[in-house]
C-alpha cells in the first residue's frame, strides 16, 4: 500500500517534505525553490548552523582535554573505575572540561564571534559581568539531535562538586523536551527489534549499549516528554522504561507510563532487583556487579506496566479497608487508560486477586467511576476491606443468629477449610469451636479471646439487625470463599513460579494459547 513517498517516510523515519527530497535526488528532478526567506529567516538559519559548528569544535576541544591533560588523567581514572575504557571513550566521544574558568572560551574566541558565544549556552557570566566556561572540572557527555548533530553538552562533577549533573540551557539549537540522549546512534537497533529501552541518565545508556542493547535512549534525567514521545514514534510503539529505583526515579516511571499509555504505546517496566544489596541499583551499577547477560535476561522479562504497577500497591497498607482503597486510586488512573476493553476487564480481574477485593465490587466501583468521569473509587472501605467482606460478614451473622443452620454451615466451612485465610478468621475459628462444643455462641464470651480489632468486628455484625436467612443465602456466602479460596492458591501458586523458573516442559504449558 502506499506510494514511493511513503515507502522512503518509513524506510527513512523522516517527514513528507523530506521524502520528497530524497526522491528528486535519486530522480534527478528538481525541486521548486522555496519562498524567499526575510533576512531574519536567513540570519537565524546562518546562526544555527555556526552553533552547531561552535558545539562540535566544543567537542573536539573537551576530548583533547581528556586525552592529552593531566586533570583529564584524573577524569580517566575515573571513568575506567566506572568500567568505561577507551574504546568506551571514543565510542560516545567523550571529554573532560578543565577546572580553569576560561580554557573553552579562550579556544573558541579565536573562531566565533562574542554574540555567538553568549548564544552558544557554553558560559555564564559572574556578578561583575565577565564570562567563564559553564563547564569547569567536569566529565563531558555531547548531546546529539537525531541527526547526529552535537547540538548541547551534559557535565557530571568529579568529587564533591554540586551540582552532580550540569546540563546546556536551552539555546536556538537545543530544547531539553525535544532530544533524546543517544537516539542518534540508536536508531537502527530500533527499527530492527521494534521497542525502545528507556533509561534516565548518560552512564546508564552508555552501559545498557555496551551491555549489547544498543536500542537505549536517555531522557536526561526528567519524564519523559510528548516531543520525546513522538520522536521515540517514528522507530517503535514498544517501550521499555528503567529509570533509577529511587523516589524520583519512580515518580518519573509513573509520569511516562501516563504519557505512553495516553499516546496508545505498549510500556513494560524492568525495576532491578537487590540481588543481596541493601538498595535496588540504577542500570549502570546493576551490570558493573552482575555482568550484561544477568541484565538482558531481565531485560527480555520485564513484566507489563500494570504487573509494575500493582507491586508498588502491594507495598501500602492493605491491611484495612483504607488501605486497598488507597492502593485501588493509586491504580485507577492506568486502568482507565487501557484502551482494549476485553484486557481491561482482564485486568480488573488481576487487580481484585492482587489486592484481595472481592471482583464484583471492584467492577462496580469502576463501572461507576467511568460512568461518572472520575479518576478514583468513591465507595465505603468496609466494601474493599479484607476484614468485612459482605460474605465474610453474612457467614458471621448466620453463625450467631440461626440455630436450624448453624451446625450445617459450620460443617461446610470446616470441610473445606473455607476460613483459612480470612482476616476474620479468629472469629470463624471461636463461632466453629462454639459451634462444635453444642453451645450457642455467646459474642461477648467469644469476645475474650479476641484482639481488639476482631472484637471491634464481630460486636459490629452482633449487633445489627437481625435478618432471616435461607441455606440458598448461604451456599452463595460459601461460593464466594471457595472461589476465594481457589484464587489465593492460584497466586501462591504464580509467586513460586516466578521465584523458581519454570522447566521447559513446563514453560511451554503456561504460554499455551
Amino acid at each position: 500500500s502506499g506510494d514511493v513517498f511513503s515507502f522512503v517516510q518509513a524506510m527513512e523515519r523522516c517527514e513528507f517534505p523530506e521524502a520528497v527530497r530524497i526522491v528528486a535526488e535519486k530522480a534527478g528532478i528538481p525541486i521548486p525553490r522555496q519562498r524567499e526567506r526575510s533576512p531574519d529567516e536567513r540570519r537565524e538559519t546562518q546562526q544555527r548552523t555556526a552553533l552547531v559548528e561552535m558545539h562540535k569544535e566544543a567537542a573536539a576541544f573537551f576530548a583533547h582535554q581528556l586525552e592529552t591533560t593531566i586533570e583529564g588523567k584524573a577524569a580517566r581514572a575515573y571513568l575506567e573505575d566506572r568500567g568505561l575504557d577507551s574504546d568506551a571513550i571514543s565510542r560516545f566521544a567523550l571529554g573532560y572540561a578543565p577546572s580553569a574558568g576560561e580554557a573553552l572560551l579562550r579556544h573558541l574566541k579565536q573562531k566565533f564571534p562574542d554574540q555567538l558565544l553568549e548564544l552558544s549556552g557554553l558560559f555564564s557570566r559572574d556578578q561583575s559581568g565577565r564570562p567563564f566556561d559553564r563547564f569547569r572540572r567536569r566529565i563531558i557527555f555531547p548531546i546529539a539531535d537525531d541527526r547526529g548533530r552535537i547540538v548541547a553538552f551534559g557535565g557530571r562533577a568529579l568529587g564533591e562538586d554540586l551540582p552532580k549533573y550540569l546540563n546546556s540551557p536551552e539555546t536556538p539549537i537545543y530544547t531539553k523536551s525535544n532530544v533524546l540522549y543517544h537516539l542518534d546512534k540508536a536508531k537502527d537497533s530500533l527499527r530492527q527489534l521494534d521497542f525502545a529501552v528507556l533509561v534516565e541518565g548518560y552512564l546508564d545508556t552508555i552501559a545498557v549499549a555496551r551491555a549489547g542493547v544498543s536500542n537505549v535512549v536517555a531522557s536526561c534525567g526528567t519524564s519523559l516528554t510528548e516531543p520525546q514521545l513522538k520522536l521515540l514514534g517514528r522507530h517503535t510503539q514498544r517501550i521499555v522504561v528503567n529509570y533509577d529505583p529511587d523516589a524520583a526515579g519512580q515518580t518519573a516511571t509513573e509520569r511516562s507510563l501516563t504519557l505512553l499509555l495516553e499516546h496508545g504505546f505498549d510500556a513494560r517496566v524492568l525495576a532491578l532487583p537487590a540481588l543481596g544489596e541493601k538498595n535496588a541499583p540504577d542500570p549502570d551499577t546493576f551490570i558493573q556487579k552482575n555482568g550484561a547477560d544477568a541484565y538482558r535476561k531481565l531485560l527480555a522479562d520485564a513484566p507489563p506496566y500494570l504487573d509494575y504497577l500493582i507491586a508498588r500497591a502491594r507495598q501500602m497498607d492493605l491491611s484495612s479497608g483504607e488501605g486497598k482503597l488507597r492502593a485501588l486510586n493509586f491504580l485507577m488512573p492506568y486502568l482507565q487508560r487501557i484502551p482494549n476493553r476485553l484486557l481491561r476487564s482482564e485486568w480488573a480481574t488481576r487487580v481484585a486477586q492482587q489486592l484481595h477485593i472481592e471482583e464484583p465490587v471492584l467492577r462496580e466501583a469502576l463501572r461507576r467511576a467511568a460512568s461518572e468521569r472520575r479518576s478514583e473509587v468513591k465507595t465505603r472501605p468496609e466494601l474493599v476491606g479484607s476484614g468485612a467482606k459482605p460474605a465474610e460478614r453474612r457467614l458471621i451473622q448466620m453463625l450467631l443468629e440461626s440455630d436450624n443452620l448453624r451446625e450445617k454451615l459450620a460443617a461446610a466451612i470446616l470441610a473445606g477449610e473455607l476460613h483459612r485465610g480470612l482476616e476474620s478468621e479468629k472469629i470463624f475459628a471461636a463461632l466453629l469451636q462454639s459451634t462444635a462444643e453444642g453451645a450457642r455462641p455467646d459474642p461477648t464470651a467469644l469476645a475474650a479471646s479476641l484482639d481488639e480489632k476482631d472484637r471491634r468486628l464481630l460486636f459490629e455484625i452482633a449487633f445489627a439487625p437481625p435478618t432471616e436467612a435461607s441455606w440458598e443465602e448461604a451456599e452463595s456466602c460459601l461460593a464466594v470463599l471457595r472461589r476465594r479460596s481457589v484464587e489465593a492458591e492460584l497466586y501462591s501458586v504464580q509467586k513460586q513460579i516466578e521465584a523458581n523458573p519454570p522447566t521447559p516442559e513446563l514453560h511451554t504449558l503456561l504460554t499455551r494459547k
